[in-house]
């Protein structure tokens, strides 16, 4: 009889044992996934870029507050347009799609095989967009379910591209799809030093950013020509991270409609800039070696500077950039 009851309590200590382990390991949370991107929080997905419209008529744009990199390019007239590059969130609604430009080529060769969303080319681009390392996913390759109009919007700032729809028809397609990787910088502390500053100003012949620090949102709030840049949700444009990368900007083979050059921003190669983080400016200068690889942001020292994990903007540039100075704090504020 007692040889049945310790049998019988030993039994009900493991039942108890189990129950208490499970708690513990119900409990204990999962750490967080981050972007090899942007460095927020999320997932390690297939890349999708897309083209999308800079001018005044185009916003508020849809979708790009959800974008993990922004690429600010420059165009015909001197006007810019966006590359965006989503990975860790694909929204439904991104907008409004644009043609391709040759300088993409190069920009995008450096994550891979992405998946290349646009509203169209010239007929001997689509040639070379077709024979790059991207999967060509443009407007006249799909159907009106994906590519869709939005009546809201006059021509031609009103295609909007269904991005979970062009995503799940990649997947039907089987494709093999890059999937986000360190693109050449990591994330972490700032450097020390660097200037404090309000703001900055980038220019290009016909377009103009500035990029305001907040002290509240930790990032960097983007306005055109003083009016803020507001996404289709009402969330302001921004980056944690605001890059302004000096390239070399000269007329390509290609011509618009009207004659007009197209320019080819040269991204592969070295180069100087700055790196905007925590309300600083730092001098810094990049390197990309060939098509293929990342790009790295140095300090003169040559040691890596780290940018800060979240939405990071680059404007490609061969302008210099006009910065606003933090006020130095007087003893009698303090």
């Amino acid at each position: 009889m007692r040889s049945k009851l310790i049998i019988s309590l030993l039994a009900s200590s493991i039942v108890l044992s189990g129950c208490a382990s499970d708690e513990k390991s119900a409990t204990v949370e999962e750490k967080p996934t981050f972007n090899s991107i942007s460095g927020r929080i999320g997932i390690d997905g297939p890349i999708l870029a897309v083209k999308i419209d800079d001018t005044s008529m185009a916003r508020p744009q849809i979708g790009v507050d959800e974008a993990d990199l922004v690429y600010i390019e420059q165009v015909e007239g001197g006007l810019t347009r966006l590359a965006a590059i989503f990975s860790s969130v694909i929204p439904r609604n991104i907008g409004p799609v644009r043609s391709a430009r040759i300088s993409d080529i190069d920009i995008l060769s450096q994550y891979g095989k992405v998946v290349f969303a646009y509203s169209g080319a010239q007929r001997a681009m689509l040639t070379v967009i077709g024979n790059s390392n991207l999967w060509d996913y443009g407007a006249q390759r799909q159907s009106p379910t994906i590519y869709t109009r939005d009546d809201a919007r006059p021509g031609p700032y009103d295609m909007v591209l269904r991005g979970d729809l062009l995503m799940e028809k990649v997947k039907n397609d089987q494709r093999e799809v890059a999937v986000s990787k360190s693109a050449g910088w990591s994330f972490g502390e700032a450097p020390i030093g660097g200037v404090a500053i309000d703001s900055v100003l980038v220019q290009w012949p016909a377009s103009k950013y500035e990029a305001t620090w907040s002290k509240t949102e930790k990032r960097w709030l983007l306005s055109n020509s003083g009016v803020p840049n507001l996404a289709a949700s009402g969330k302001q444009l921004g980056a944690t991270t605001f890059v302004i990368q000096n390239v070399e900007i000269s007329n390509s083979i290609y011509r618009s409609k009207d004659g007009g050059y197209t320019p080819l921003s040269e991204t592969v190669g070295t180069g100087s800039g700055y790196i905007l983080r925590d309300g600083r400016s730092f001098k810094a200068n990049w390197s990309r070696p060939t098509a293929e690889a990342g790009t790295t942001w140095t300090l003169a020292d040559g040691s890596e500077i780290k940018f800060a994990p979240g939405s990071i903007w680059i404007a490609l540039t061969d302008r210099k950039p006009s910065f606003t100075l933090t006020a130095p704090t007087s003893p009698d504020s303090k």
